[in-house]
């Protein structure tokens, strides 16, 4: 007898229906073909373990399992419900009284029958909807997130023995369902770290305002203690709202790498990743034998925040160049590509010299030029030109640091944030792949950051003093239009351009040589 089962694979951030056919034939044996790896082969023992201790068992006949296509590697446990469903039924165990054609079925299983969380559930969802299936079972700690597609009955359960009654005896399974809107806008509370906490330090917030605001890259010089990491984590408080399909976005990356399960299906706040310096290249941008997503993908639509620049390995750097650009990082292996979204915020951080002071008569440790060069030199030109924002971090004075008085709130920046970006997002209506001033091309460049001739002049004098690269010039306009859209002005005027001017501080006489 011939069964057909339904699962599916993960590619990247897409799933792929995979076709499990058991076929039952005279003899003895239990033959897994089809391309699975270590963790699927070994299922026909956590298999026979599970049905044993629910009154099933796998017969002394010859079963060949297949799974197709035949070509495609599959990897992981979450086979292990799929292919046990489809040795029941093939082996004439139990009816099936709802046809199992309907069905995606997914899940590790435990020696006693109960069910582990599987990854990938949202893309797996969304395929499924998309195929026409009926429905889809998996484990209950990854239902939430698989019923946020529409369109489609998603059944969470705790035991094999739900699976078996519900095609053997048509004992119906509790479905699983997520109101969207509310689930999003119920986790859009008051932000953990607060600007109003931040003493001091105007400018820098102002800053940090317009990088929210454009969504530019973001880098903040000055000594220990200054307050670099304190603003860094405040940043994702006063970035817009995720909408509806960023949410979908991120959470199928975070599903993917199976992280959704701790953070309650759907991902409502935007990410914040601060990886440790000591972090590989693969780490970093993604990858392995089978590929998974990096820290530049987990942090898509959020912001990635890498503290002491200069201290992480500058091969490691490197190769965020490239998805810096593009916003997606591609990776290539001999049989098959993945892309994987990296639409991020960076945030760096550095101290100015090794000992952490600069130029600073009083500094407890002095740097040599020659260790200042050696330090600065990790950081490498064309990545300083792909950070629109240099700004250099002062200590907070001790009048600023005693004042009983709160600052500005996140909300309350939020909200000019949020309007500038919906300026962005009119003037960007009818490009496909920008939506704030951060992602602009040459083309849409030279179309929304025209300069009056003054603008002009000033910008071509910064441009010959400093030395600035053709990258650089296109960042100063990128920012001046966000000050702009900042103060709803339509047109770029000279303050604009001078305001961005200044936030290019590496770019100064005195810093790399």
């Amino acid at each position: 007898m011939l069964t057909k089962v339904y699962g599916s694979a993960v590619f990247g951030v897409e799933a792929t229906t995979i076709t499990v056919e058991v076929n039952v034939d005279i003899g003895v044996g239990y033959h897994l073909v089809g391309l699975p790896d270590n963790a699927i082969r070994e299922s026909n023992f956590r298999i026979a373990a599970a049905l044993q201790n629910n009154g099933y068992k796998i017969p002394g006949k010859k079963l060949i399992l297949n799974m197709s296509p035949a070509d495609l590697r599959k990897e992981g446990s979450a086979y292990d419900l799929t292919l046990a469903m489809g040795v029941l039924v093939a082996t004439g165990q139990i009816a099936e009284l709802n046809p199992l054609s309907e069905y995606i079925i997914m899940g590790e299983l435990s020696l006693d029958g109960n069910l582990q969380p599987i990854r990938g559930a949202l893309p797996i969802s969304l395929k499924a909807k998309e195929e026409g299936f009926r429905g889809f079972i998996l484990p209950k700690q990854n239902a939430k997130e698989a019923a946020i597609v529409e369109g489609i009955d998603v059944f969470g359960i705790d035991n094999i023995k739900e699976v078996i009654d519900f095609f053997n005896k048509n004992i119906p399974l509790t479905k699983i369902e997520v109101d969207m809107e509310a689930e999003f806008y119920n986790h859009l509370e008051h932000p953990e770290f607060d600007f109003a906490d931040v003493k001091g330090q105007e400018s820098i917030k102002r800053c940090m305002e317009i990088a929210a605001a454009g969504g530019h890259n973001i880098i903040l010089i000055g000594p220990p203690g200054s307050g670099k990491t304190m603003l860094a984590k405040r940043l994702p408080s006063i970035l817009p709202p995720m909408t509806l399909q960023e949410s979908l976005e991120t959470t199928k990356i975070h599903s993917v790498a199976g992280r959704t399960t701790e953070k309650g299906g759907i991902m409502t706040s935007r990410p914040f990743r601060s990886p440790h310096h000591t972090i590989s290249d693969v780490a970093l941008v993604g990858g392995g034998q089978y590929p998974q997503p990096g820290e530049i993908s987990l942090a898509h639509n959020g912001v990635l925040f890498l503290d002491e620049l200069p201290e992480f390995k500058r091969g490691v750097l490197e190769v965020m160049r490239q998805p810096l650009e593009d916003r997606d990082v591609t990776i290539s292996r001999a049989k098959f590509t993945v892309t994987y979204p990296s639409s991020f915020m960076l945030v760096a951080s550095m101290n100015p010299s090794p000992g952490g002071y600069f130029n600073d008569p009083d500094a407890p440790v002095m740097s040599s030029p020659a260790e200042m060069q050696r330090y600065l030199s990790k950081i490498s030109g064309p990545l300083l030109d792909r950070i629109d924002i240099h700004i250099e971090v002062t200590p907070v004075p001790f009048e600023k640091l005693s004042d009983a008085r709160r600052g500005e709130a996140s909300i309350v920046i939020r909200e000019r944030v949020s309007n500038a970006r919906k300026i962005q997002s009119e003037r960007f209506m009818d490009s496909e792949n920008v939506h704030y001033n951060a992602q602009m091309g040459v083309k849409q460049i030279r179309k929304f950051c025209k300069l009056d001739e003054a603008s002009l002049q000033l910008l071509k004098t910064a441009m010959e003093r400093l030395n600035l690269s053709a990258r650089a010039y296109d960042r100063i306009l990128k920012v001046a239009r966000t000050i702009a859209d900042l103060e709803a002005s339509e047109e770029i005027n000279g303050n604009h351009i001078s305001e961005a001017i200044q936030y290019r501080s590496l770019d100064r006489d005195g810093w790399f040589g």
